[in-house]
């Protein structure tokens, strides 16, 4: 009963955070001078509009999505529309990055473990999949999962249930699983590095969402939104581009993606000493 009553204080904890992060990006949208889009996402670009239009479709229905892209491209902020947006909109969103957590600790966190499971465990501890239940779970980084935990994976979807570490009892799970990838697991599961039926599993649904180069009607909308949310933090009295910056900021092909072109204004904003960013406050690869 004090587990139950722990995860359900921590769902409430995570709905409130999700709360003020959406009332914090309307803020900046209307102190930026940009008009929030309806979806609350830039979507101004046709090729990020068909991702929001079918983002908005998937998240009717309870099936497993998989959003892939090049890094920085915003995949979990798409994720979270997903979920904003589907039945268990309600329930919490639980973000993990699987690729920054080893085997056997990535087990212990989605699965959960029993105490005295292994050295250290004090304590019976639910896993992300419990915590998720009546939410989303979006697991991150998914191809960088081991093979061995692949399998783990797999048969906690298929059956919907999991099983903590040092437990021989399973427990049912209702969380909707989304996850994302930066790589192309087609070759990966070629060269068998990803299971197949794991993949054919996790791509039910598909949003592939495109590189910031493909986006250059939301480039600039979206610059002047982290611009507003830099100079805010830091206290600066910045409001805009001087006209040969937003040609530059146009101009530049941004491998990095939306997080190179957040580094790039919050630089901006931390070095410049007038009131609009001139082309020197940008650093010299732009």
């Amino acid at each position: 009963e004090g587990i139950d009553a722990a995860l359900k204080e921590v769902a409430l904890a995570l709905k409130r955070t999700e709360h003020k992060l959406r009332e914090r990006t309307r803020k900046l949208a209307q102190i930026a001078m940009v008009e929030d889009d309806p979806v609350g996402i830039v979507s101004r670009s046709p090729e990020m509009r068909r991702v929001m239009d079918l983002a908005q479709t998937i998240a009717k229905v309870d099936s497993t999505v998989l959003v892939t892209g090049e890094s920085g491209t915003g995949k979990e902020r798409v994720a979270r529309f997903v979920h904003d947006n589907s039945a268990c909109s309600d329930g919490p969103f639980v973000a993990v990055n699987c690729g920054a957590i080893s085997e056997t600790l990535l087990e212990s966190e989605l699965f959960g473990h029993a105490r005295g499971a292994f050295t250290g465990a004090t304590i019976d501890r639910p896993g992300l999949f419990e915590a998720a239940n009546g939410g989303t779970l979006f697991l991150d980084e998914v191809g960088e999962i081991p093979l061995p935990m692949q399998v783990k994976l797999l048969r906690a979807l298929q059956e919907r249930e999991v099983r903590r570490v040092g437990e021989n009892k399973s427990r049912p799970i209702s969380a909707r699983i989304i996850t994302a990838t930066n790589k192309d697991l087609v070759p990966e599961v070629a060269a068998k590095r990803f299971r197949e039926d794991l993949y054919y599993r996790l791509k039910v649904m598909e949003l592939t969402v495109p590189p910031l180069r493909m986006r250059k009607e939301d480039l600039l909308p979206l610059a002047r939104i982290l611009l507003a949310e830099a100079a805010l933090r830091m206290k600066r009295p910045v409001e805009g581009f001087t006209a040969p910056v937003a040609d530059r900021l146009l101009a530049y092909t941004w491998p990095g993606n939306v997080r190179e072109l957040e580094n790039v204004i919050e630089r901006a904003v931390a070095v410049t000493t007038r009131i609009r960013v001139d082309l020197e406050d940008l650093p010299p690869e732009v």
